[in-house]
């Protein structure tokens, strides 16, 4: 489990190895990651926006973006958090994920980033 809090939002990741199958003639491993938002900060925020940078040690690397999560734009009043799950693939062994939601402050109407922090994803039977 990773956290950090930028702008006043935390972010906490715990993400677990869900197994492999074959796709498209290659291996791929697939990973759970759940995500809380918590908005430590006096204002009411909205996420508008996700971007992910999900990296493999096959130096298969790819963005994803788009709006929301999970087909959601949370609302969080001060003091609330918002919890989610997901996934993703990997096609080597080892890998991780990192990235930013952009978010909207209702009170003064700005626009801010807020850093996913870097997690691992890991097959537990390699992780040492």
């Amino acid at each position: 489990m990773v956290s950090k809090i930028t702008k006043g939002i935390k972010i906490t990741v715990y993400a677990y190895f869900v197994g492999r199958r074959m796709q498209l003639n290659s291996l791929v491993n697939f990973f759970n990651y759940e995500i809380t938002i918590e908005n430590t900060t006096n204002d009411e925020v909205q996420l508008l926006q996700r971007y992910w940078l999900i990296k493999d040690v096959l130096n298969n690397d790819e963005e994803v973006q788009g709006e929301g999560v999970i087909g959601e734009k949370p609302v969080l009043q001060p003091n609330e958090s918002f919890t989610y799950t997901s996934g993703s693939l990997i096609h080597g062994d080892l890998g991780s994920m990192q990235g930013y939601f952009t978010f909207l402050n209702l009170e003064t109407s700005a626009l801010f980033h807020v850093k996913i922090p870097l997690f691992k994803l890991v097959i537990p039977s390699i992780k040492n």
